[in-house]
């Protein structure tokens, strides 16, 4: 089993510190079995970092109206009555992982507001405060400016949310979304579209990517910088990159549409 001492020294031989910003993705589904569990993951990540943040997404908050604008990789008049409002206090959904939750459980954790894409950190005020609702993903782009660093513990590109923000930096379409908060309901633009086409990334990144194995666990770290730059000039160069081969995938149907108008 691995140990927090050594996921320690491997954050650390991918060039973290205790100057280094994170967005962290962890799932110890993928990952070897760790003495302490997810507590020990988190307790490495904050160990390996000056300012440590992660995508906490409540996808059941989001409302499906009756009708709404075309081609808006959604289908109208569904069911709402599982939809749940959103709160400082609403748990992340379970595909964000179990250390998500911890992190944001940790009395020093603050949260940023976005109904759907809050994003949860510690030390990382500044991120969660670029937040808005026209730009879901400005904690990226913050990130980015202060040489921040993608850390992938035990999943793939598919979890990395900053693929989103390198779509905007290409001009790909995004989306409209509605959330339900204690307010009432809340218009949410510029939403992200689907992310499982992601991992096609992986080649592009070589010579980006920084990467360790401890045991049989991989860990990546990859300049959010250097990641935008790679992803978003490729999306200029083919315009249909990261899309999903789905049939059933609304969102990447819809972008494909906009292409061809386009």
């Amino acid at each position: 089993m691995l140990t927090y001492r050594e996921l320690v020294n491997g954050l650390r031989s991918l060039g973290l510190d205790r100057g280094s910003r994170v967005l962290a993705h962890a799932s110890l589904s993928g990952f070897e079995p760790v003495v302490g569990g997810e507590e020990a993951v988190l307790g490495a990540l904050l160990a390996a970092s000056e300012s440590l943040i992660m995508p906490a997404f409540t996808l059941r908050t989001m409302v499906t109206p009756p009708l709404g604008p075309a081609d808006n990789g959604m289908s109208y008049g569904g069911d709402n009555r599982a939809v749940e409002p959103f709160g400082p206090e609403t748990p992340a959904d379970a595909a964000m992982g179990e250390l998500v939750e911890m992190l944001r459980r940790r009395p020093e954790a603050r949260r940023s507001a976005h109904p759907i894409y809050s994003f949860v950190g510690v030390r990382a005020d500044e991120y969660l405060e670029a937040q808005t609702l026209l730009d879901p993903l400005a904690p990226i782009a913050r990130l980015a400016e202060d040489d921040g660093d993608v850390v992938l513990m035990g999943v793939d590109h598919r979890a990395d949310v900053s693929l989103h923000y390198a779509e905007k930096i290409a001009g790909r379409k995004t989306f409209l979304r509605w959330a339900l908060t204690h307010q009432g309901v809340v218009t949410c633009p510029n939403s992200p579209g689907c992310s499982d086409g992601f991992q096609a990334i992986e080649p592009h990144l070589r010579g980006v990517v920084r990467r360790t194995e401890i045991g049989g666990s991989v860990i990546e770290a990859i300049p959010v910088r250097d990641l935008l730059h790679v992803a978003s000039a490729w999306l200029r160069q083919d315009v249909q990159a990261l899309l999903c081969d789905r049939a059933d995938c609304e969102r990447c149907r819809d972008v494909r549409r906009s292409l061809t108008a386009a």
